[in-house]
């Protein structure tokens, strides 16, 4: 059964009690265009009565797709581009119509975090795929997770809050990907080989600011559970 449709003021505060207390309605312009974008339809998807968990898988298979079209010959990295950027749109919608329709649930987070793994999964698989170093890739992965992991056991241990907004979330991750595709694919127009070079400078940088992000969350972490304790 769907939920009471909130309208904006409302599904702005109902937000921000599930993501540590960050107002949307204060954020930066960009962010609050984005995050009303999802609203508005995720009431329209809500209206039609769309599941959020329709939408997670949803986005989860445009994730999946990333791979298999980047080794396209030519526009191959585009279309990558392309459904990185559906999927993104996809997993700020499925909450988005989770929240306007008062349909939030524990296992639907459950959901939709394993989702957005199994999404970056398969955009790394994608730069692999397009010439990073599997090593480099691995450790991009690698750092992502344990940055969300050691969130989520922080906040079990007590901190009251997501402890810092890092350089390493996930919007960061989705504009690596999303610029690293686009790039590459403009580099592989010039020399096809330059493309693996390309990938690989993107794949650096998600690691970089995924080990900078890391660091950031667990000195906060440190901070909060010291003042809890």
């Amino acid at each position: 059964m769907v939920g009471t449709q909130l309208n904006w003021d409302q599904y702005a505060t109902a937000w921000a009690r599930l993501h540590g207390g960050f107002d949307p309605r204060v954020a930066a312009p960009v962010v609050r265009a984005w995050l009303r974008f999802a609203y508005h339809v995720g009431y329209a998807l809500g209206r039609l009565r769309v599941s959020p968990t329709a939408v997670t898988v949803a986005g989860v298979l445009l994730c999946f797709c990333v791979p298999l079209l980047v080794t396209r010959p030519g526009n191959g990295p585009f279309l990558g581009a392309l459904f990185v950027l559906f999927a993104a749109v996809a997993d700020s919608v499925d909450g988005a119509v989770a929240v306007a329709t008062s349909r939030t649930t524990r296992l639907g987070y459950v959901y939709d975090s394993v989702a957005d793994r199994l999404g970056e999964v398969a955009w790394l698989l994608a730069f692999w795929l397009l010439g990073a170093p599997g090593a480099l890739v691995v450790a991009g992965g690698a750092l992502s997770w344990l940055h969300e992991y050691v969130r989520a056991r922080a906040v079990a241990a007590g901190m009251r809050d997501i402890g810092a907004v890092t350089v390493g979330e996930r919007p960061t991750r989705v504009s690596v990907a999303l610029a690293g595709l686009l790039v590459a694919g403009l580099a592989g127009l010039i020399e096809p080989e330059l493309a693996a070079g390309t990938i690989t400078m993107a794949t650096a940088v998600w690691v970089l600011l995924a080990g900078f992000g890391l660091g950031q969350l667990l000195s906060t972490i440190r901070r909060a559970l010291l003042d809890a304790g």
